[in-house]
């Protein structure tokens, strides 16, 4: 399977459509609490870089989660879109709006903040909640 393809989603009503140039076929799962909150569960998502085109912006909402981060979501029937990094404009997008069968679960981060009640079979990579920010949170 190739890593990245151009890959095409919506949000639950079809209000929002994303478009990725390159969304990485690597699915990951992030267990920290923030995302559990927002999701009602582990946050599964595939990394579409910055080439991402959005239609139906006037329904996007958007809530800065961190200084570094922000969550987007349809206004209109709540779906939880992606998660974007404000410095670089990557977006991590929720796995499930794209109708995409044929992805590669990877890895698993903020291992740590996982509850004891779920876990994936899967073998997969692990990063704790401080060792995802050592690697990918901008220092000043």
């Amino acid at each position: 399977m190739e890593k990245t393809k151009p890959a095409k989603g919506s949000c639950l009503c079809g209000s929002v459509t994303v478009k990725a140039s390159a969304m990485n076929t690597d699915l990951g799962v992030c267990h920290c609490g923030m995302c559990r909150k927002w999701s009602a569960g582990p946050f599964l998502a595939v990394d579409c870089g910055t080439e991402v085109k959005i239609e139906g912006e006037d329904s996007l909402g958007i809530y800065n989660s961190s200084d570094w981060a922000e969550r987007v979501f349809c206004k209109k029937c709540g779906t939880n879109l992606f998660y974007r990094l404000k410095e670089t404009q990557q977006h991590m997008v929720s796995s499930e709006i794209f109708n995409e069968p044929e992805l590669n679960f990877d890895h698993q981060i903020f291992i740590d903040e996982k509850p004891n009640y779920y876990s994936f079979s899967n073998e997969t990579k692990n990063m704790t909640g401080a060792e995802v920010f050592e690697a990918f949170v901008p220092k000043d």
